[in-house]
This record gives structure tokens, C-alpha cells and sequence, in this order.
């Protein structure tokens, strides 16, 4: 693994061996400036040697490949997890601003005061384009990085809708415009067979035309007309009349992630100031190069590796900073006498949903039994000194946080022997690790 350097101003130079990091910090001509990735500033003037470095990106809706390279050597390379649940968190927010606002019975209206700016995103969509930008501009920090080269889809509508190549043409033939089309099908059903029925004992995937059997037989290569079967269940005994194929329509799935690429591609690649690159050619050059499949080996691949030597990949996930809400509801606890477990309030409700009666469910509050505790409303009143996720040392051991409690004077842990999370008093543990925003895991 290489140690980033940069120089006393900030500019990045070319990586240095973790022998002469350590030599740089023991005799103080070089400090620690950051972590994931680990990076050293010199303490002197120092211009430093620089090569070409060409950044590869395998831009994604759950997770993003990138690797560093240069003619010999990769510098960096690994992926990192994004943050999920943004979207349900925003809508979470919006029921309870909706909800306090309807308490105001004279509030002026301000539908009109809302004004979306060009190019505007949805935040949920905004905040992952963030996160790609966050990393790249990570790396040209701590790297040198002369090009980007961006993976931004899996496949090329339009080499699907027009097979005939234009412009600069493939080195390799048809073939890549072949894999195209079937890697986009695979993908599309998550590289499994789609026969329900399936016993899974086959590896190898095919592509099976739905509409063979109609009346006027649909045989084109559209991607709504294809799907991918294992060769186990695509023989011809199952084409027949009267047989699984003939006359099964499948619903094929819907592709929410690429639809997040082909909003935000073009705004990462004016930002950046990047090359575009397809999945198809990166699945091409992959399999030239017998890597197996990852987002560290596309990235690898997207920045145009070949024959460089490569490094350990670097893990990292995107983890929440901060939990903004500052009110907490917790449901008063009964015991379901149906069954004698704990249920909620909520559970064991009045069943009335609206004011037309003939649309209420069953009363099941006639089964609320011993009440187990009241319901309460939590206000919280300071900012705790652990976050979910933090590592502290217990009784000398690594553990992982899970949250606060009694106001901040307990923490729970997680994998205690014995316990599932066991709360200890905040004066026993020591902090380990602060983990928030893009971290190593």
C-alpha cells in the first residue's frame, strides 16, 4: 500500500513507500494530515516529480469503483458504499413539517414562493452526485490525477437501437457490440434465471426472446423482448405448446439506479471534465484480463489498467453524521392477550382509519392486557460524545457503537459477549475511532 504525500502547500505529489513515510515522521520533516486514504504533507519546500495519472470512476447508485493509475503502478484503488435511506429520511421530514404546519390554522400560503432553479435535482438524487464529487475531488487532493475517465452506464441505448458503429471503431470487432446488449440483460435481472422454478444448479446464462410464440412472432432483440433463462431451463422441450415458455410473459424489472445514472451522467461528466466510458467495454476488457467482478476491478479497468501493479483495495462507506431530529416518540407497551407477547399501542389500535365507519377495521384494543410502560416524548437537549458507528474500547477490547442513552450518560455496544447490546457508563469506555461522512470500514 503507498503513503499520499503532499507538499507544505497543499499540492499533491506522487505516492512514497511506508518505509520512508515512517523515516519522514520520525524525524519531523513530515506530519499526518488525513486518513482512508493514509496521507503525509511534508514540512519543506519540496516541487516533487510528477507523472501522468489517469483516474478511473465506476460511478453507481450504491457504490462507487475508483482506481489511480499510472504506466507501472496503481496508486489507489478500492469502493466505497454509499449512505442509504436518504430518500425515506426526506420523506420521514416532510410528514413531520406537514404535521406541525397544520397546527397553524392562519399560516400564509407559500406554494408560490417556491421556485426551482434550472438543472435543479431531487435531493435524494443531488446528494449522491454530491458524494461522487466528494471522492474524486478526495483524490486530486492527495493525487496528481491529469484524467478522469468515467463509467457512467452499463450500456449504449443507442449502439442497441443502431448496431452499426460510427467513429472510431471498436479494436475488437463485433463482439464488444455484442456484449452490449447482453450484458444490459443480465444486468437488468441480476445475473440470475429468471424461471421462478428454477433449481439454480446451472451457471451459465442465456438470453430467451418472450414473444417466439405469438401469432405474428416477435423475435427482435429489444430489451423489453428478452430475459435471461439458464441453460437448464432454455432447451427446446420448453419452447413447446403446452411447456413453461410457451406463452409466459414475465413483467422484466425496472431499473431505478440506471435511471439515477441517466439523470446525473452528463452533469458528472461537465463537472469533472472526464471521459465517458461504457459497462460493456469495461465487462470486455475484464474478462480479457480474467479479473473477477468488482467495483475496484472495473474501476481498474475504466482508468485503462492492463498490466500495472496493483494494491490492496481500500474499503469505504459513507456513514451519517449527525441524527437531526431532535424529538423522539416512543409507543406506550401492552401485552397482547391473544398471544401474551409485548405489542405496541400502535399495533393494538382502534382500528378507525377515517371518518366513514364502514371503512374502520377491527377494534383490537380489547386485547391490550398489562400495560408494560407509558408512551413518552424524547427531547434531546445536548450533543452526545458518541455517534452510531464510532468504535470505543471496553475492558480492553474494540466494540461498535450503537447509540446513546439515559441522556448521554450510558452507551450501548454491540457484540458483547453474552449481549446483544449492552449499555456500559460513558466514564469506562475510551474512544477508538470517529466515524462519519466517508470513512474506511
Amino acid at each position: 500500500m503507498k503513503v499520499l504525500v503532499i507538499n507544505k502547500h497543499g499540492q499533491p505529489l506522487m505516492p512514497t513507500s511506508p518505509r520512508r513515510a515512517r523515516l519522514l515522521l520520525s524525524s519531523g520533516k513530515a506530519k499526518i494530515v488525513g486518513r482512508d486514504p493514509f496521507t503525509i504533507q511534508l514540512n519543506y519546500g519540496s516541487s516533487g516529480y510528477k507523472q501522468e495519472v489517469t483516474l478511473g470512476l465506476d460511478a453507481g447508485y450504491q457504490h462507487i469503483g475508483f482506481s489511480a493509475i499510472t504506466e507501472s503502478h496503481e496508486l489507489i484503488g478500492g469502493e466505497l458504499e454509499l449512505l442509504d435511506g436518504v430518500s425515506e429520511r426526506i420523506t420521514e421530514r416532510s410528514k413531520y413539517r406537514r404535521q406541525r404546519r397544520s397546527r397553524l390554522r392562519h399560516r400564509a400560503p407559500r406554494f408560490d414562493n417556491r421556485i426551482r432553479n434550472l438543472g435543479w435535482l431531487a435531493p435524494s438524487i443531488q446528494h449522491k452526485l454530491d458524494v461522487h464529487l466528494k471522492i474524486v475531488e478526495r483524490i486530486k487532493s492527495r493525487l496528481p490525477v491529469t484524467k478522469i475517465i468515467v463509467e457512467t452506464a452499463n450500456f449504449d441505448i443507442q449502439k442497441i437501437k443502431n448496431p452499426e458503429i460510427e467513429g472510431k471503431q471498436y479494436q475488437e470487432g463485433e463482439q464488444l457490440g455484442y456484449c452490449n446488449l447482453t450484458c444490459y440483460i443480465r444486468h437488468r435481472d441480476g445475473y440470475k434465471c429468471q424461471n421462478p422454478n428454477c433449481k439454480g444448479k446451472s451457471e451459465v446464462l442465456q438470453i430467451h426472446h418472450i414473444g417466439y410464440w405469438f401469432t405474428r412472432p416477435d423475435r427482435s432483440n429489444r430489451p423489453g423482448n428478452l430475459i435471461t433463462l439458464c441453460e437448464k431451463c432454455h432447451v427446446p422441450a420448453n419452447h413447446e405448446k403446452g411447456k413453461f415458455l410457451f406463452g409466459w410473459e414475465p413483467k422484466v424489472k425496472s431499473f431505478k439506479a440506471e435511471s439515477f445514472m441517466c439523470t446525473i451522467y452528463k452533469k458528472l461528466l461537465d463537472i469533472l471534465n472526464a471521459e465517458q466510458a461504457y459497462g460493456y467495454e469495461t465487462k470486455f476488457n475484464r474478462e480479457q484480463l480474467e479479473l473477477p467482478k468488482s467495483h475496484h476491478n472495473d474501476a481498474f479497468i475504466i482508468a485503462g489498467g492492463q498490466n500495472q501493479v496493483r494494491i490492496k483495495p481500500l474499503i469505504l462507506e459513507q456513514i451519517r453524521r449527525n441524527k437531526r431530529s431532535m424529538e423522539q416518540f416512543y409507543d406506550a407497551k401492552y401485552i397482547d392477550t391473544r398471544t401474551g407477547k409485548k405489542e405496541s399501542g400502535s399495533i393494538l389500535f382502534s382500528g378507525r382509519r377515517t371518518r366513514n365507519k364502514n371503512l374502520n377495521a377491527e377494534n383490537l384494543r380489547v386485547y391490550r392486557g398489562q400495560k408494560l410502560s407509558k408512551g413518552s416524548r424524547r427531547i434531546k437537549k445536548q450533543r452526545y460524545p458518541y455517534n452510531p458507528n464510532d468504535y470505543v474500547e471496553f475492558e480492553n477490547k474494540k466494540y461498535r457503537v450503537i447509540g446513546m442513552q439515559n441522556l448521554g450518560t450510558g452507551v450501548k455496544i454491540a457484540n458483547y459477549p453474552g449481549v446483544a447490546n449492552k449499555v456500559v457508563s460513558v466514564s469506562k469506555v475510551k474512544p477508538i475511532k470517529r466515524r462519519s461522512g466517508i470513512c474506511g470500514k
